[in-house]
């Protein structure tokens, strides 16, 4: 039986350990796993812009054994990228879990037959509380 194709994405910004938990929870629920890393454009459009650089992020999610294949994400639009890439399973962290946005494209991909994987999310670390922090002990 043919073990599904995963899909995942984020901008991978200042790597720690819940980005490698989400890439390594994504692997184990399929066989191929692709992974799909924020432009420094895109990030920009909902966040602060990337400390790291686009081109090094992808590299080091390129680098991360289990990651079949690491593309730009151009869009947030998950529908538009199951249209481009086909795959047959979606995960994203739990801290988007009842957002309307991301209910809209788990209702939207569950139509076509896409299984929609909210994984735990790591608490207590993320990009966006990094800088915040640093920023805050450079002020005091």
């Amino acid at each position: 039986m043919k073990r599904p194709v995963v899909y995942t994405c984020g901008t991978f910004d200042l790597f720690h350990r819940g980005h490698l938990r989400i890439i390594e929870n994504a692997r184990a629920l399929g066989e191929t796993l692709i992974v799909a890393v924020s432009t420094d454009e895109l990030a920009a459009s909902y966040k602060e812009p990337p400390v790291v650089p686009f081109e090094e992020r992808l590299e080091i999610v390129r680098a991360i054994r289990g990651v079949d294949l690491a593309i730009p994400q151009t869009s947030t639009d998950k529908f538009a990228a199951w249209e481009k890439i086909g795959f047959d399973v979606w995960v994203v962290g739990d801290d988007w879990y009842g957002h309307e946005k991301y209910e809209d494209y788990r209702k939207r991909l569950t139509d076509v037959g896409v299984s929609c994987v909210f994984l735990p999310y790591t608490a207590g670390v993320s990009s966006t509380q990094r800088r915040q922090a640093r920023a805050e002990r450079l002020s005091s």
